[in-house]
């Protein structure tokens, strides 16, 4: 985990993230990417490209670079390499641009979420992020003056095309020493046996070399709801789903669990793409 991208609003949820960042860096030694995207009030078809030549681009431009000067004057990012960009560019689709640029590792991200009719037609900038990113993301929704991990909930159907995201999130646990709880969580339209559940993860999980590990089948009304409700059982400290990334129409009819998770669980969530 060398490369990490921060985006940053300036909102407390985006320090939220920055600061879990600062704490992978001086433990990893890891570089942080901080990235402010201006989605600017500009008109005309050719604004993006011009944007120098914009009176108001450049107050913009100016007014955030004093909110990063602020920023990164805080103690907790002393000592730290910090690479800053600022660009006109749309939040979303920026960040992930971005993050393919610099060749980043993950993406730690704040969010405060979204509900209701603003989540159906827009949704939050990290549940865009979470759909289209390649590479790992999580999701800070609270400050964590010491982020640790010691019980990590990683949720699954435990068929194959997930085997790959089971390996990034155990690289992630090694890296804590935590514990993965593996969690099947049966619902009324989708059950499955406890037997034949705990078979499929069995099956899943047995050739590939990780030891620190439960296995629980969990009951509940959605997928949703058992995974917050079970890491919320064994007080978690991270949320771990694997997200397909779909878009159009298939992603209205389908949704995806990670990205509702996103949204509402007040955990740390990282999703990692299929």
């Amino acid at each position: 985990m060398k490369k990490i991208l921060v985006p940053t609003d300036f909102s407390k949820e985006a320090e939220y993230a920055l600061k879990v960042a600062a704490q992978f860096a001086k433990t990893y030694g890891s570089e942080i990417y901080l990235v402010h995207l201006l989605e600017l009030p500009i008109h005309g078809v050719d604004a993006l490209s011009s944007y120098n030549e914009l009176p108001e681009t450049m107050f913009f431009m100016k007014m955030a670079n004093q909110k990063l000067e602020t920023l990164m004057a805080n103690d907790y990012l002393e000592g730290l390499k910090i690479h800053v960009t600022i660009k006109p560019d749309y939040a979303y689709s920026g960040i992930i641009e971005k993050s393919k640029e610099y060749n980043i590792d993950i993406i730690i991200m704040g969010s405060h979420g979204a509900s209701g009719v603003k989540e159906i037609f827009m949704g939050s900038i990290a549940e865009k992020v979470v759909r289209f990113s390649d590479i790992p993301v999580m999701v800070i929704k609270k400050d964590h003056d010491d982020f640790k991990v010691k019980d990590f909930v990683f949720a699954s159907n435990f068929k194959n095309e997930s085997k790959d995201t089971y390996k990034q999130a155990i690289k992630i646990a090694q890296l804590f020493e935590a514990k993965i709880h593996l969690l099947m969580v049966n619902t009324p339209s989708n059950f499955m046996t406890t037997l034949n559940a705990e078979k499929r993860i069995f099956e899943f999980v047995k050739e590939i070399p990780f030891e620190n590990y439960t296995v629980s089948i969990y009951n509940d009304e959605s997928i949703e709801m058992g995974i917050l409700n079970f890491s919320r059982d064994i007080d978690a400290d991270l949320i771990g789903i694997s997200t397909h990334g779909r878009q159009g129409l298939l992603h209205f009819i389908n949704g995806s669990i990670g990205e509702d998770l996103v949204n509402h669980a007040k955990r740390p969530v990282i999703a990692f793409k299929i």
